[in-house]
């Protein structure tokens, strides 16, 4: 039984014996003491004051005693007006050490939970390259994916790539027109890129074909926006490519071929990979099957246009769109589709989709027309809405082509983390693929951690001069005190083992002692609330905490030998209770730095 179960059980054991009340369902309140006071944990005493019939300041007085007596670990207790702060002694932070050291794999659950998610994330589209945006979703997917797993969970982690629909067909069109023919390896551009580019060449040529409607036919702006030419065109193609039109489809194969090896370097890179990859063009058609048969039980309706649509005006909502007039599907016609096959293939307890907060309504919308469909799974839907990434000068926008690729920023960080390096001479000694290697987790570490760092429900504001500071609360900064820590244990002549539980602790020791002793609870939070962030800060928060240790207290010079083998067990379990958080956020720690 850990410190605070024991507390718990012995509080209503004292007001039980001490008040003779009836304490049973007694809920405990235990915090941790506030830093001015003297203690580790905090039993609020306020609601005991009822049985006691006396101030909360006597009855702490009271429970406290109690408790010391009782439980032999209790070092000491005060009472500040209706807080009874508890001091633990240092043997039993030591014990806590020592078991810590024994478990192999610490801040990881030892059983498995018996419960299975489904993570998607990344979703990308084959008409253009990853950017900023894709890089916090895909970073946010896959850390999920590994802390779920750290608490015991199976998790399939998933991809679905919209590779279909007008948007595919802009960037179709516009290599039909304007490419003569070029291809990746014939520009020796990469080919999600290559693709992007001609996406970004239709909205340029849309736009003139607008204002030239406009000033020659004089057409209103919404009416030319919809009879501009190349739109029709693109129009033209989707109905075509949904027709089965073989040399639409061969065009497509081919452009989708180029993309996919792209994003496929992109998410090497990046250090990330799927189980299973889903395409929007294998799954639409049953989509489209399920709406129509949803209109034949008369769940949906068509209007006289032939669209198809889903009442939803009795569950606080709107109308929405399933089925176009034309017969062609909506995103959430495939994403019905995709979900109907995800549950058929895999018996899940969560679906959970990696979306940002601008798809709310979305995955609002598609788990309520699920359920009226009469899925049992559409309550097993779940959004995990993350704010958008927003730059110093505003939004991203792909069609503008004013975005921070992902490709582009990854190797930027590099090359600074390799500039870095090579000005504090840290890498001597590293052959140049060693030294490489290391610049690259460094600099992926950096953007790692300042993405996965904040809250995942806020906004962020990207500033590329901030990411790539290597000072504070940044991922090298904790790489660095992961690699300081190596640097000690390599240097000492002996393994640290068990602590001796004599020895007396400062009070910068137990506080480290305590932090450790919170991983596993921060990991179990951090799942529970699909949060990075806290285990983010908490690396941060143990990093810091040991480097000032560092800097007060000598490790390899200390003399008695049981306390540099306690600092030296200290330092190692330090050392891997930071690999091991960070290692759930897809962040990599060099030996050396």
């Amino acid at each position: 039984m850990n410190i605070e179960s024991l507390l718990t059980t012995k509080v209503i054991e004292a007001v039980t014996e001490c008040y003779g009340a009836e304490a049973g369902n007694l809920h405990v309140q235990l915090q941790p003491t506030r830093k001015e006071f003297a203690g580790d944990l905090t039993v609020v005493v306020f609601p005991f004051t009822r049985f006691s019939k006396k101030s909360p300041e006597e009855t702490g007085k009271e429970i406290g005693n109690y408790l010391k007596q009782h439980i032999a670990e209790i070092k000491d207790y005060n009472v500040v007006k209706g807080f009874l702060n508890i001091e633990i002694s240092a043997t039993y932070w030591l014990e806590v050490l020592n078991e810590i050291a024994l478990d192999p794999k610490y801040g990881y659950a030892h059983e498995k939970s018996g419960h299975t998610y489904m993570i998607e994330y990344s979703s990308p589209n084959t008409n253009k390259p990853l950017h900023l945006g894709h890089i916090r979703n895909n970073l946010l997917g896959w850390s999920v994916s590994e802390i779920q797993k750290a608490n015991g969970h199976q998790v399939i982690m998933v991809n679905l790539v919209n590779d279909r629909g007008i948007h595919i067909c802009k960037s179709m069109i516009a290599w039909k027109k304007f490419a003569n023919g070029a291809t990746p390896e014939s520009t020796g551009m990469k080919g999600d890129h290559f693709v992007g580019d001609y996406y970004v060449r239709f909205d340029q040529e849309y736009k003139k074909e607008v204002k030239q409607l406009m000033e020659e036919k004089g057409m209103e702006e919404e009416e030319a926006k919809k009879q501009a030419p190349i739109l029709l065109e693109a129009q033209e193609m989707l109905r075509k490519w949904e027709a089965g039109d073989e040399e639409t489809v061969a065009l497509w194969r081919t452009m989708n071929d180029w993309v996919l090896k792209g994003f496929d370097e992109t998410y090497k890179l990046m250090g990330i990979h799927f189980d299973k990859v889903y395409f929007e063009s294998q799954t639409y058609k049953k989509g489209r099957d399920i709406v129509l048969k949803g209109l034949a039980d008369g769940v949906l309706y068509r209007k006289e246009s032939g669209s198809v649509w889903a009442d939803l005006t009795g569950d606080g909502l709107d109308h929405k769109l399933l089925l176009r007039d034309d017969g062609t599907s909506v995103y959430m016609t495939q994403d019905i589709g995709t979900a109907y096959e995800r549950f058929n293939e895999f018996d899940m307890d969560e679906m959970i989709y990696v979306v940002g907060n601008e798809q709310n309504y979305h995955f609002q919308v598609l788990s309520l027309v699920c359920e009226k469909l009469g899925f049992p799974w559409a309550k097993k839907i779940k959004h995990l809405s993350y704010g958008m990434v927003e730059l110093p000068e505003g939004k991203m926008k792909s069609r503008e082509g004013t975005v921070v690729d992902a490709d582009d920023l990854m190797q930027s960080m590099i090359d600074t983390a390799r500039e870095v390096s090579r000005e504090l001479g840290k890498l001597e000694g590293y052959t140049e693929e060693e030294a490489e290697d290391n610049y690259r987790k460094v600099a992926l570490g950096a953007l790692k951690y300042f993405i996965l760092k904040v809250d995942p429900k806020k906004t962020m504001l990207f500033n590329p001069k901030e990411s790539i500071d290597f000072n504070g609360n940044t991922g090298p900064f904790i790489q660095y005190t992961y690699a300081r820590i190596q640097s000690v244990l390599r240097k000492a002549s002996e393994e640290p083992v068990a602590a001796d539980l004599h020895i007396s602790l400062s009070d910068k020791e137990q506080y480290i002692i305590k932090l450790l002793a919170k991983l596993p609870e921060v990991v179990r939070e951090a799942g529970a609330t699909y949060s990075p962030a806290l285990l983010a800060n908490y690396s941060y928060d143990l990093a810091k905490e040991f480097n000032q240790f560092y800097h007060d207290f000598s490790i390899l010079k200390e003399e008695d030998k049981a306390v540099r083998n306690f600092r030296l067990l200290l330092a190692k379990e330090c050392g891997e209770a930071i690999k091991n958080a960070m290692g759930m956020l897809g962040i990599e720690i060099p030996d050396r730095m």
